[in-house]
C-alpha cells in the first residue's frame, strides 16, 4: 500500500508536497542526534507510567523538572566541552565553591548583586582556568579538570571552615522556590539557558566552530580558526553554567553547602551522552542534552516511586547509560 505524502501549506495557503512519505520523515528524522534519546525518554515515560500510579500527576511532572534544573543547567556547558573534543570534571566542585562564595559575601553584608556577581565571576574564572592548561599548555582535559575540581573543593571547604553558611537574606529564595508567571524560576532559568545555548550552538559562527573543534581539530587549525581561543571559550561558559547552578542550588537550600555538587560531573556527563552527543566531539545537539536531563530525571523519579533500593538503581541507571553510549556510537557510524 502507498504511504501517504505528508503536506505542509505554503506562505499563499497553497498545500505542497514536504515529505514524499512518512519512510523519508522517519529516514530524515534518524539523523538527528536527539532523535533516539526521544525515543529512549518516551519509552522510559511509558514502562514508569505503567508501574507507578502518580507519575503523570501536574505536581509530580513539576517536581521532576525543578530536580533535573540544576543537573541540565551544568549539562548545558558541558555540552559545549564534550563537543569541541573534551571533558570537565571540575564543575559539581565549582558549583560548590561560587555558592558558598555568594552566601557568605551575602551573610557578611556585601550587597546581594554584587555577591551574585562575584559568585558567576569565580565560576567563570575556573572555566578560563581550566581552558587556558587545556588550550594552551596543551595538558589533559581529564588531568587539569581533575586536579582543578580538588583545587576548588578545597577552597570551599577552607572559605567554609567545613560548615554550612546561613543568613542569607529571605528574598534569595526566588531563585531556588519562587515562580515567574507562574512557571517555578529553577524551570525558567533552566529553559533561558538552554535557549541560549541552543542559539549560539546553531545560530552562530562560534557554535559552528565548536563543532569543527570536535570533529576535526586539526582541519580546524589549518582552516584559520583560533582553535585555543574557543576551546577557552567553551570552557569558561562551563564554568558559567556551573556557577548558575551553584546559584539556584543555594537558593534552593539557603545555605552556602561547601560539600554540594558531589558526582555532579557524572549526572551532567550522563545527561549529554544520553542525549545522543559523542563523547568523543563534534556531534551532538543541545536539545538532545535536555532531553537526555529529563530522561536522567524520570528514571530516578520512577525508580524511587517504585521502591527500587538505590544500590540498584544505580546499576540500572548505568547499565542504560552505556546502552545510550552503545546507541550514539552506532547510529554515529550509520550517518
Amino acid at each position: 500500500m502507498r504511504q501517504p505524502e505528508i503536506l505542509c501549506m505554503d506562505y499563499t495557503g497553497k498545500a505542497v508536497r514536504h515529505f514524499n512519505t512518512l519512510k523519508d520523515l522517519l529516514r530524515i528524522s534518524k539523523k538527528s542526534p536527539a532523535f533516539f534519546p526521544f525515543i529512549g525518554l518516551v519509552l522510559v515515560c511509558l514502562v514508569v507510567t505503567v508501574t507507578t500510579d502518580d507519575f503523570l500527576s501536574a505536581a509530580n511532572l513539576i517536581n521532576i523538572a525543578r530536580q533535573v534544573s540544576v543537573n541540565a543547567i551544568i549539562a548545558v556547558g558541558m555540552t559545549c566541552v564534550i563537543l569541541s573534543g573534551g571533558i570537565d570534571l571540575s564543575v559539581g566542585a565549582v558549583m560548590a565553591l561560587t555558592g558558598t562564595l555568594t552566601a557568605g559575601m551575602m551573610a557578611a553584608g556585601v550587597p546581594p548583586a554584587l555577591a551574585i556577581l562575584i559568585g558567576l565571576a569565580a565560576g567563570v574564572a575556573f572555566g578560563f582556568a581550566n581552558g587556558f592548561f587545556i588550550a594552551y599548555a596543551k595538558m589533559p582535559p581529564i588531568i587539569v579538570t581533575l586536579a582543578t575540581m580538588g583545587i576548588a573543593r578545597g577552597l570551599a571547604l577552607i572559605y567554609t571552615g567545613g560548615y554550612p553558611v546561613g543568613g542569607l537574606p529571605q528574598w534569595f529564595e526566588f531563585f531556588g522556590r519562587g515562580n515567574f508567571f507562574g512557571i517555578q524560576t529553577p524551570i525558567l532559568m533552566m529553559l533561558v539557558v538552554f535557549g541560549l545555548a541552543y542559539v549560539v550552538l546553531n545560530h552562530t559562527p562560534v557554535g559552528r566552530y565548536i563543532y569543527a573543534i570536535g570533529g576535526n581539530e586539526e582541519a580546524t587549525r589549518l582552516s584559520g580558526i583560533r582553535v585555543p581561543r574557543y576551546k577557552l571559550l567553551v570552557y569558561g561558559i562551563s564554568g558559567f553554567t556551573a556557577a548558575i547552578a551553584g546559584l539556584v542550588l543555594t537558593s534552593r537550600l539557603m545555605s552556602g553547602q561547601p560539600n554540594a555538587g558531589v558526582s555532579f560531573e557524572l549526572d551532567a556527563i550522563a545527561a549529554v551522552v544520553m542525549g545522543g552527543t559523542a563523547i568523543t566531539g563534534g556531534r551532538g545537539s543541545i536539545i538532545g542534552t535536555l532531553i537526555g536531563a529529563l530522561m536522567l530525571g524520570v528514571l530516578n523519579n520512577g525508580l524511587n516511586m517504585m521502591g527500587i533500593s538505590p544500590y540498584l538503581q544505580n546499576i540500572i541507571k548505568g547499565v542504560i547509560i552505556l546502552l545510550a553510549i552503545y546507541i550514539s556510537r552506532s547510529s554515529g557510524k550509520g550517518t
